[in-house]
């Protein structure tokens, strides 16, 4: 009978042979030769898997994000300009690979798909010995891979992931996530609302189904209420959905005068176009100018909106013009590698590569237990959000966040957003324990 690594755990587990206190037996063990991590580097290079969407609806974001990763590899090695290893402040890297080993990488496409994505995975990991998994840019495929590489034995650096669950009630010792998540986009975007809108507005939400949808839509439907607002209607849409028109026509007779659109990638520029084609935004309601919010989005979603994105507010996580040093580093080196600004999934991406590596530096091994002790409650500047901490309770980066909105008369189509307020670290701070989970013990066995 043959096993893959998870399958075994859990027939090993579910049949008592491994259990509290108990060590898996030799014979259960995957590799041959014992070693004391999984995949522990013992040559001259060191493996590192990025699993991304690159096909999907969320495509767009994930290739750019797999771009990023490319690019943070080079800069490792000490090739090209450097980038960002030039302005991370304190950094232990040498632009000579990690601890003196040479990084290559491995790739998977997750199809904005969790089973896919925990498939493409594993492979990295059984197959190729990647010692740390990064990418995604969905919180439903990081919250199935996070879980994955716990139980693997592997460090897991989040990529594009929204979701409050990643570092809530999902979370995992093994786990570390740069991006912010629905509770900063409601708590920084809705007094921008109020300010502009007034407080006296009934909202309906259009929502992915699925778990960044819902805690997207949770925060904001709080974040909002809290000022005033009503809350009419919240719908649920599939991931994927081309025509959101069945979705939209309700709305035109809802009473509600704000359409919140808690979508992401393909599916917010094809919700946003449609609702816009649909005359939405030419309509009053309970006297008031109707309005559409979509509450984080960023760059690449902009572009395939079009003219629909203008006047348009949501949150970023960061972006291509902020005017710091990391920032232009990081954008130089990205524009001159591949002719195009780098998106925020761009962005993420290539930190978290930076800042795992860092770790392995700091710590002086690839263990695990190294690893997390060195990331856990860092505080690191000059990788283009300003100051940041990795909070140790449970591994969420925290950092200023961005309120956006679509420019009425973009330069180029690479100019289509302005940051209209940068809301600081302690407004949208939260205690950790309000999501619930439990960050477990550090997993190094495969």
């Amino acid at each position: 009978m043959k096993f893959d690594r998870i399958n075994r755990r859990v027939f090993l587990r579910s049949t008592g042979i491994i259990g509290a206190g108990l060590a898996m037996p030799t014979i259960f063990t995957s590799q041959s030769k014992a070693q004391d991590f999984c995949n522990n580097p013992t040559g001259s290079s060191v493996v590192l898997g990025f699993n991304c969407p690159q096909t999907g609806p969320y495509a767009e974001e994930g290739k750019d994000q797999l771009k990023a990763y490319q690019l943070a590899v080079k800069h490792l090695n000490g090739e090209g300009d450097g980038g960002m290893l030039n302005t991370f402040k304190g950094s232990a890297l040498k632009g000579n690979g990690i601890l003196g080993k040479k990084v290559e990488y491995v790739t998977g496409d997750t199809q904005t798909k969790s089973d896919a994505a925990r498939a493409s995975a594993n492979r990295m990991i059984e197959r190729d010995g990647a010692i740390m998994i990064s990418g995604g840019s969905s919180s439903g495929v990081a919250v199935a891979v996070q879980s994955l590489c716990q139980d693997m034995g592997v460090i897991f650096m989040a990529g594009l992931t929204h979701s409050n669950d990643t570092t809530g009630k999902d979370k995992k010792k093994n786990g570390f996530r740069h991006f912010f998540n629905a509770y900063m986009s409601g708590q920084a975007i809705a007094p921008v609302l109020a300010e502009n809108y007034g407080k006296d507005r009934r909202a309906y939400h259009l929502t992915a189904d699925y778990n960044w949808g819902w805690t997207q839509e949770e925060s904001i439907k709080q974040a909002t209420e809290a000022l005033g607002w009503e809350t009419v209607e919240a719908v649920r849409t599939p991931l994927g959905a081309a025509d959101f028109s069945q979705y939209l026509t309700p709305v035109l007779n809802s009473g509600a005068d704000v359409l919140i659109l808690n979508h992401y990638g393909n599916d917010m520029v094809n919700s946003l176009r449609q609702a816009v084609q649909f005359g939405l935004r030419e309509k009053q309601v309970n006297g008031k100018n109707f309005e559409i919010v979509v509450p984080l989005f960023s760059e690449l979603m902009a572009q395939g909106a079009g003219d629909a994105i203008k006047g348009i507010f949501g949150t970023a996580n960061w972006d291509w013009q902020l005017d710091n040093e990391g920032t232009k580093a990081f954008t130089k080196s990205f524009g001159e590698e591949y002719g195009t600004p780098p998106s925020q999934a761009a962005h993420t991406g290539y930190v978290q590569a930076l800042l795992y590596a860092h770790a392995c530096e700091t710590a002086g091994t690839f263990h695990p237990e190294g690893v997390v002790q060195a990331l856990e409650g860092l505080e690191f500047d000059g990788l283009g959000n300003g100051p940041t901490t990795y909070r140790a309770e449970d591994h969420q980066c925290f950092k200023p966040v961005l309120v956006v909105q679509g420019k009425e008369d973009p330069r180029d189509k690479y100019d289509l957003l302005q940051v209209v307020k940068q809301v600081e670290t302690d407004v949208v701070s939260y205690d950790p324990s309000i999501f619930g989970g439990e960050l477990g013990p550090v997993s190094s066995q495969c």
